[in-house]
């Protein structure tokens, strides 16, 4: 048993070596977008000082970090470089929920390595899963699939079962028994490296798969109550609320110092009026997360279940966040005339941005369902991972 001031040294700890390869982080940002993957020193360097392993529980040695904080660590970093965020968020979540979820054989053949493994992959259900005696043999083709070039291990959702009885589960497989697509092609994200891969026919134990909606833990604190529907949503929006900052600190930075035939960007009152709107909006976008993750962690520690309006509360503040977020980047990336077009931090932020808008979790579907929860129409409704589903 680990005692709340033990756990909470390792968060501070967690915390201070996370602020310290931001420097890092930002300097290869550029680098990695030409690789196509975060740099190797990136990668081994969040590796090294337990990043990856911030949501894996302390049992198996890692950090457990709590909503608020998580929030704001994965702010900081994609602060730094968007693709850096997107990737741990996408990691942390994989290999944290199978440490969480996973049998005892499994765990205790995965985590024994120091340091501890990556996972990452593609969760969605997209796969296919036949029974066997022992385990299930897994099929199918992925897309999709964040963070997969730096991962030990791949967190791959399936379709275990036929008809009526079949259950979407996550399976966690080695890496070599998959074959990689080099098609990461993309508008933003480009470091992130989220390549498609395929497989066919691999066995895996019964004891390295999970529901996809357990939020049941076999071991770790309340915080894997949430599930990961829930602990992808701290991601997605620190990712957008750091993200949407970096763009306006270098759209300021530019206000300062830019010269020439057009004058002083920071002379434009025209300009002083929409920096002081995208300022209004992502600082209140910001507070409405933080408020929400704050009043759910408290209700997490007291040892109450998540009722069904804090879910849809955290949903919100992700779809505000992720839709200011793109507002903002985008009002830095006009207010930036040709500095925002070549390369450099205000064209990345907006790429990047653009790039996570479209992720599922951001849906209007999941904005219309929030309305329809908040408004008390939901009836007998429960939230699926992204739309309110009959009981």
């Amino acid at each position: 048993m680990i005692r709340a001031s033990e756990g909470s040294r390792a968060e501070a700890g967690l915390l201070q070596r996370a602020g310290e390869l931001l420097p890092l982080i930002g300097r290869l940002g550029e680098a990695g977008e030409r690789l196509g993957a975060l740099s190797p020193e990136v990668a081994a360097a969040l590796r090294a000082a337990g990043l990856f392993a911030m949501w894996v529980p302390r049992c198996l040695g890692g950090a457990e970090l709590g909503p608020v904080d998580s929030l704001e660590l994965i702010e900081r970093v994609a602060h730094a470089d968007g693709s850096t965020g997107w990737v741990l968020m996408a990691a942390a979540l994989a290999t944290g929920t199978a440490g969480a979820y996973l049998g005892d054989r499994a765990v205790a053949e995965i985590f024994r390595r120091t340091p501890l493994p990556v996972m990452a992959g593609q969760g969605a259900p997209v796969g296919s899963a036949r029974r066997v005696d022992g385990g299930y043999l897994l099929s199918g083709r992925w897309s999709y699939g964040s963070g997969v070039r730096h991962a030990d291990y791949l967190h791959t959702g399936a379709l275990a079962g036929e008809g009526e009885t079949a259950e979407a589960r996550i399976f966690i497989v080695p890496r070599e028994h998959f074959e990689f697509a080099g098609n990461w092609d993309v508008l933003g994200l480009r470091a992130t490296g989220s390549i498609d891969y395929s497989g066919a026919g691999i066995f895996v134990p019964a004891d390295a798969t999970h529901l996809t909606d357990c939020a049941t833990p076999l071991r770790g604190g309340a915080f894997y109550r949430l599930g990961i529907k829930g602990m992808g949503s701290i991601g997605h929006t620190g990712f957008a609320l750091g993200v949407a900052r970096r763009a306006l600190d270098e759209i300021a930075a530019l206000a300062a110092g830019k010269s020439g035939r057009l004058g002083l960007l920071g002379d434009s009152e025209s300009f002083l009026e929409r920096f002081g709107a995208a300022e209004a909006q992502l600082r209140a976008a910001r507070a409405l997360a933080f408020e929400t993750w704050r009043d759910i962690e408290a209700g997490l520690h007291r040892g109450e279940p998540l009722p069904i309006r804090q879910q849809s509360l955290h949903r919100l503040a992700l779809n505000h966040a992720t839709w200011t977020a793109s507002e903002v980047c985008t009002f830095a990336y006009h207010a930036g005339g040709g500095t925002s077009l070549r390369a450099g931090a205000i064209q990345r932020c907006f790429r990047d941005m653009h790039a996570g808008t479209q992720h599922i979790s951001s849906a209007s579907v999941v904005l219309r369902d929030c309305g329809r929860e908040l408004a008390g129409l939901a009836g007998n409704r429960e939230w699926g991972f992204t739309t309110l589903i009959q009981k």
